[in-house]
């Protein structure tokens, strides 16, 4: 019997775009024989939609050209069902799972994992904890660091006038610096700056893009990245590397690859990517990370491994980061998505 697996995508974030890409490759390579799809868009101003059009218009981004029917997740545990919204009648569909292709805040934030948490629907990815700790930049490098794993050096910054505590802290960190939201993914918001005098502006900067903000040192080295697949048995991927000639691997660059490019394998030792592999391992881990996730790192000239970030959604198209590391496996985009979503199924309740 197939199982009726929902896709949500859109969202009230600043990376709406990412998410319709992301979702339009995953609707399109999903197992249909196996599956049962239903497709929820959000708006930008946060209406969800039952949208049962062509997938082209999510790509595309008019998918909301026309009038749709509101839906909601029933609260009820003991229902695991979508409330259909008509002005008529309201009609009830029922589901086994919710796959969120929502990246950013209110979507890989633990928000609409709450949601399924108090419905207690099996989601295809992290839990409402680790999703939530995992945004919090400056949380998930103070965990990460209880075991041993290096994280960069840094400040957290709660308004946009500095105090003179704040200037002092500042003043123990060595330029350059990442200014940067808390909460936001894609690497938006984010400046490297090389001096003081660039300080304000790119604080002013990442303000506007959450309430609360990190300054970090700088990283001398390059970045890898490694996906990571499962529950307790877990399924690693290929370590890729970011090879840059200029600047940082800011929004721009990851979608463009303007300047840099993406080393897949990376360009390292057997020694140093087994190493690298049982690191994000066990940041995975003490993250509490399920499903899936991509867990990014640095290594230094020294050969040393600096912790960055997790992204417990990362971009699901078929050039993305994350399924391009699974695909090193000999596992294709569809089977993957496969894979992923058993995972969902076994683990992802609460």
């Amino acid at each position: 019997m197939k199982k009726t697996i929902v896709i949500i995508f859109g969202g009230r974030s600043s990376e709406y775009e990412v998410s319709l890409s992301s979702a339009h490759a995953v609707l399109t390579h999903i197992n249909t024989k196996l599956y049962e799809v239903i497709t929820i868009g959000i708006t930008r101003d946060g209406q969800w939609l039952l949208y049962q059009g062509d997938y082209e218009h999510i790509k595309n981004d008019t998918w909301n050209n026309n009038g749709l029917k509101k839906v909601v997740v029933s609260p009820d545990p003991m229902q695991k069902e979508l409330i259909v919204l008509d002005k008529d009648n309201i009609q009830t569909i029922s589901i086994d799972a919710v796959f969120p292709i929502l990246h950013g805040r209110n979507g890989e934030d633990g928000t609409i994992q709450g949601i399924l948490q108090i419905a207690d629907i099996p989601v295809i990815g992290c839990d409402l904890l680790s999703s939530a700790l995992c945004m919090d930049k400056n949380l998930a490098h103070k965990v990460v660091s209880t075991i041993g794993v290096k994280v960069p050096k840094g400040i957290v910054i709660t308004t946009k006038e500095l105090t003179e505590a704040d200037h002092l802290k500042i003043k123990q960190l060595s330029y350059p610096l990442f200014v940067k939201p808390m909460k936001a993914g894609s690497s938006l918001g984010i400046l490297k700056i090389y001096r003081e005098e660039e300080l304000l502006p790119a604080i002013m900067n990442a303000f506007s893009y959450d309430n609360t903000i990190l300054i970090e040192e700088n990283i001398d080295g390059f970045e890898v990245g490694c996906a990571i697949i499962g529950n307790k048995e877990l399924l690693i991927g290929e370590v890729d590397e970011i090879e840059l000639t200029s600047g940082f691997f800011d929004n721009t660059e990851k979608y463009t690859l303007n300047s840099s490019k993406i080393h897949l394998p990376a360009n390292i030792t057997e020694e140093m990517k087994q190493k690298i592999q049982q690191t994000a391992k066990e940041i995975y881990q003490v993250l509490g990370c399920k499903v899936l996730a991509r867990v990014d790192m640095f290594i230094t000239p020294d050969l040393e491994i600096v912790f960055n970030e997790v992204n417990t959604i990362p971009g699901f198209t078929t050039h993305s980061r994350f399924p391009n590391m699974i695909k090193q496996l000999g596992i294709s985009f569809s089977d993957m998505i496969d894979k992923v979503i058993e995972e969902g199924l076994k683990g992802g309740s609460y």
